[in-house]
């Protein structure tokens, strides 16, 4: 896999998303905040970033952000609930009420 090394993933917080820009491209990652909660809403990357670990790369800069900010997150997108099952580290900042879809 080729992923994308040197674009960091920004936190847009007045959009709500995290974001990667690679060229003229933009992979981003929306969230809503909740009291102390980060619902991950949805990934979206263009065809010209897929298969370079861009999708990935925006969840776990989210998990990150969540795990520095003290809160608990509820995994809405289907990309971001497959990247926590696959990455156990992650499953104790789930809400217990909001699992993995």
């Amino acid at each position: 896999m080729n992923n994308v090394e040197s674009p960091e993933v920004l936190n847009n917080a007045n959009a709500h998303r995290f974001e990667l820009h690679s060229g003229e491209s933009m992979a981003w990652l929306d969230y809503r905040l909740q009291n102390r909660t980060i619902v991950l809403v949805h990934t979206e990357v263009p065809p010209e970033l897929a298969g370079r670990g861009v999708g990935a790369k925006l969840v776990k800069a989210s998990l990150e952000y969540a795990r520095e900010s003290g809160l608990t997150v509820v995994p809405r997108c289907s990309f971001a609930a497959a990247y926590i099952r696959r990455n156990q580290q992650y499953q104790a900042l789930l809400e217990p009420s909001g699992g993995t879809r």
